[in-house]
């Protein structure tokens, strides 16, 4: 098992990775920075957005704006700072004019994501909206209205983790109705993370050895004796 500093050293690398990453030619002409994601490397809890806004690209940091605010007051509220927690985006570069993410572009970028969740091993990850919600439960049809507030356990990439699906803070900043039912669904992140961590998945067996049943063994060493008495050839080796 990895130490708290061996897995903060193999994030930084990760972050150096993406920082550089150019899989995505036109989010990578176009970005002023990577912003990769930012707070404690150990957290206990792990906020997962869509994309950079503009804010987000010039600072190279998730959740600067007004909603990045609101999630500020709202950690508040439960006796949390934003350094106690993890806050990252799927993607981690700006879509050009804050468009959607192109399915492209969220394969090309997942990886950064999983190993995010690999190496921070957080206990509750918190989708923020919609599009964050619905690719990590892997639903593209099952939306934030019905799931909001509704903790269950996931499989994401290597690891197992309470998925706690909320109201984007953006969408609460549009619709003021909404900020009673974020704040509620805030409330009840303290008793999640006192819960005990989800069971983590078998890592992958190694295949089995194959062991040649006697016939096997005959026919290989006929073969060996086949390929000892043929003259020796040249194979274009110089």
């Amino acid at each position: 098992m990895r130490s708290v500093e061996q897995r903060r050293d193999e994030l930084k690398a990760v972050y150096r990775e993406a920082s550089g990453c150019t899989r995505c030619p036109q989010l990578a002409a176009t970005r002023q920075t990577v912003a990769f994601g930012s707070g404690t490397a150990d957290a206990d809890l792990m906020f997962v957005g869509e994309a950079p806004g503009a804010n987000e690209d010039k600072q190279g940091v998730p959740f600067v704006g007004q909603a990045g605010k609101l999630l500020d007051q709202l950690l508040g509220e439960i006796g949390l700072t934003r350094a106690d927690v993890f806050v990252v985006n799927v993607l981690k570069c700006r879509p050009p004019g804050n468009r959607d993410p192109l399915p492209q572009e969220i394969d090309n970028c997942q990886d950064y994501l999983f190993r995010q969740l690999e190496l921070i091993e957080p206990r509750v990850v918190c989708t923020l909206g919609n599009f964050a919600t619905k690719l990590l439960r892997k639903d593209p049809s099952t939306g934030i209205t019905k799931l909001h507030g509704r903790e269950e356990e996931r499989v994401i990439g290597p690891r197992a983790v309470r998925l706690y699906p909320i109201y984007h803070p953006a969408a609460a900043l549009y619709t003021r109705s909404l900020l009673d039912t974020l704040r509620a669904d805030f409330s009840r992140l303290p008793e999640l993370l006192a819960l005990d961590p989800p069971a983590q998945p078998e890592p992958p067996r190694e295949p089995e050895p194959v062991v040649p049943v006697p016939e096997q063994v005959e026919e290989i060493e006929a073969a060996r004796v086949i390929e000892h008495e043929a003259p020796e050839t040249q194979l274009g080796l110089f």
